[in-house]
């Protein structure tokens, strides 16, 4: 059922001319998309910019079926949704996995396509509160089996609490995602991903804002942050989110600033060097193609988007282990599905 809140963006979507699938049978595990419901938010940042108000479960299948790729599991992201509205504050982001679960079990009715939706969650925890997170994140476990790990910012000084909290990951085997457009922010990461090589460390959307227009200074900074953080064995990386609108900056190709959607072959000639770097960064068996929709979908459909994703690999020569890598197996093991 089409939401009115979602005119904008879908009536912007369909104006875009389909493309031919690429690919069609390559196995996908889409690791990072979000779910939500953000018609009432009228002053939360960012939320109450973003175009898709509704994504949920039949949102996020539509976009999968009519995509004609072969995805086949994904990985639900954290981004602040269905929180519990009373409680202990610090457990109120349980009420994130709970929600998510439904999803899961919605998905596993078969109702909704052959895509196992939300195979893995990763949600939120403060781990500001030192070893007293444990039993949140406890409580997210017994939310969902699928439950994985967490997503959160952390602190410059990487203080003493906040390590505490961090290595509480590692005794129930969680992940850790991360996400700052401030890429200047990496070299830390990399020195948290070090301080407890069992923790699996996931740097999202290419590491940082991705902005086409960049000076040669900011790429060539951007470049060495990069090479920190990759020089950290448990780190991988996430291969999209370059197709984003950031805070109120606006990429050239965002659904403000054109009447219609760029295609793949467009979007890779004007992104290939950044999805390059990563990939030859980290190499292919730490790095995972993602959508991060809806928030991309502000710029790009979903068929489109993993059109440019084999376009990019395609263009890297990368061998068919390497592309099965990027397209399924790193996120397989990252998030452990």
């Amino acid at each position: 059922m089409p939401y009115e809140a979602n005119e904008a963006i879908e009536t912007w979507m369909e104006r875009e001319a389909p493309e031919e699938v690429l690919e069609p049978d390559l196995p996908i595990i889409d690791p990072h998309h979000h779910l939500w419901d953000i018609r009432t938010f009228t002053t939360t940042e960012p939320y109450v910019s973003f175009e898709q108000k509704v994504y949920l479960c039949e949102e996020i299948a539509t976009d999968i079926r009519e995509s004609g790729h072969n995805i086949e599991k994904t990985v639900f992201a954290q981004c602040g949704a269905f929180y519990r509205g009373s409680g202990p504050p610090e457990l109120r982001c349980v009420g994130e996995t709970e929600f998510v679960h439904g999803i899961v079990a919605m998905s596993n009715s078969g109702l909704y396509g052959d895509a196992e939706l939300c195979a893995g969650i990763f949600s939120a925890a403060d781990l500001r509160l030192g070893v007293a997170v444990e039993p949140v994140l406890q409580a997210h476990m017994r939310a969902s089996p699928n439950f994985r790990g967490i997503r959160t910012a952390f602190p410059g000084d990487l203080n003493d609490e906040f390590m505490a909290g961090y290595h509480l990951l590692a005794k129930h085997a969680l992940s850790f995602d991360n996400w700052s457009p401030d890429f200047e922010r990496l070299p830390t990461l990399a020195r948290l991903a070090n301080a407890n090589p069992e923790v699996t460390v996931i740097v999202n959307h290419l590491g940082g804002k991705v902005d086409p227009a960049a000076s040669m200074d900011e790429i060539k900074r951007w470049r060495e942050a990069i090479d920190s953080v990759a020089a950290c064995p448990n780190t991988v990386i996430k291969c999209g989110g370059g197709q984003m609108r950031v805070g109120g900056w606006e990429p050239p190709f965002h659904m403000h600033q054109r009447r219609s959607p760029m295609g793949s072959e467009a979007f890779c000639e004007l992104l290939f060097p950044y999805y390059q770097y990563v990939i030859e960064a980290f190499g292919p068996d730490r790095c995972m193609f993602e959508s991060n929709f809806p928030v991309d979908k502000e710029c790009i459909s979903y068929r489109t988007l993993w059109n440019l994703f084999k376009r990019i690999a395609k263009r890297m020569g990368l061998s068919e282990p390497e592309k099965a890598d990027m397209f399924s197996g790193t996120a397989a093991r990252a998030y452990r599905l």
